[in-house]
This record gives structure tokens, sequence and C-alpha cells, in this order.
């Protein structure tokens, strides 16, 4: 059976290369459209579940079509920041405070109906963060292209004071449920 990652980010790869789990990317290209309104799980889910539907559609022999989607959340959306300034007004906006980090999974067998779509929260409390701190955290380049502005897995680790729940969902990929999901549904046994 064929695992295929519906997304091209690079820390989900490494995570599952860390599992030794053979996959082939293919990242969908669908727009990552989201209506605020919707609960931050109705968001990851939907985001996760239209990647792997979108990519799916290129196979046809039972291959296993991974997708994900990950957002920070406190009380509002936070994705990926737009520039310096967006990177600095997320990061002071979670300074000192608990925000919640919600991955979307979605397994889609391709060429059948079957899916499972799920999702996972971790909980993230920040320290108090002097201005001269996110300012030195957003010039090690690290802060873009991930929601909330930082990476858990790098120097954002600093940044952080606590967590509740699965750290690898807050890398991007929630490898335990993910790993549940497969056998469970699916017969694909990673351990």
């Amino acid at each position: 059976m064929k695992i295929v990652l519906a997304s091209g980010s690079p820390r989900r790869m490494d995570l599952l290369n860390m599992l030794n789990v053979e996959f082939v990317k293919d990242p969908s290209g669908i727009p990552e459209d989201i209506d605020l309104n919707d609960s931050p799980e109705s968001i990851v889910m939907s985001l996760a579940f239209q990647k792997a539907m979108d990519v799916s559609t290129r196979y046809e022999d039972g291959e296993l079509v991974i997708g994900a989607d990950t957002i920070v959340y406190n009380d509002q959306v936070y994705g990926k920041p737009l520039d310096r300034d967006d990177a600095y007004n997320m990061l002071k906006t979670l300074s000192g405070k608990e925000h919640s980090v919600y991955t979307g999974i979605a397994v889609v067998k391709a060429g059948s109906n079957e899916k499972v779509v799920d999702y996972v929260r971790t909980k993230v409390v920040f320290k108090d963060l002097s201005d001269e701190t996110i300012y030195s955290y957003i010039d090690t380049q690290e802060a873009y292209g991930k929601a909330g502005a930082y990476a858990i897995q790098g120097f954002g680790s600093i940044l952080v004071e606590e967590i509740q729940g699965d750290y690898f969902n807050i890398v991007g990929l929630p490898i335990s449920r993910l790993s549940d999901i497969l056998k469970n549904y699916f017969g694909f046994r990673i351990l």
C-alpha cells in the first residue's frame, strides 16, 4: 500500500522519514480559503480533507493520501505571517498567554469512498516576550511560513513555557493519531 503526502511541508516530510514511512510527496494546490466564523476544528479538518481529496484524484490504485493543515488559535486564527510586522503582531499577541494549535488530518483511500477526517488540539503557553526577543526571533527567518509565526522544533522552542498535548501536532503532523487512523481504518501499521 503506497502512502502519498498531500503536502510540501518539510516538517511533515521529516516526521514521516523519522518513522521510516515510505511515501511520495504530492502537494495539493488548493487555495487555503477559510471562513473565520468557522470553529478552528472545522477549519483544519476541512482544509486537510480538501487537500487529501484533491491529491487522491491523481491516483486510483488504493493509495492512502494524507492531508494535513495546522493553525494557531487564540480568540482568532493565526495563519502564516505575511511580513515582518505581521509576525511581530502575532508573537506580541501570543506573548505570556495560552493558545491552541490545531492540526486537521485526513486520510483518503484513492479510488474508493474510504476516508477518515480528524483533528488534534495542543495547548501552548508562551513566556512573556520582550520586543528584543521577538525581533531577534523574527530575524532568524524561522517565523515565516509557520502558523502563528513560530516553529517549536527550532528557535521557537525558546519562546515556549509549557505545552499540554501532542508535541508533534505543533510541528504540523500528529503522528500518534495518524498511526492510529492508518492502523484502525486502513490496516497500515507504522509500528
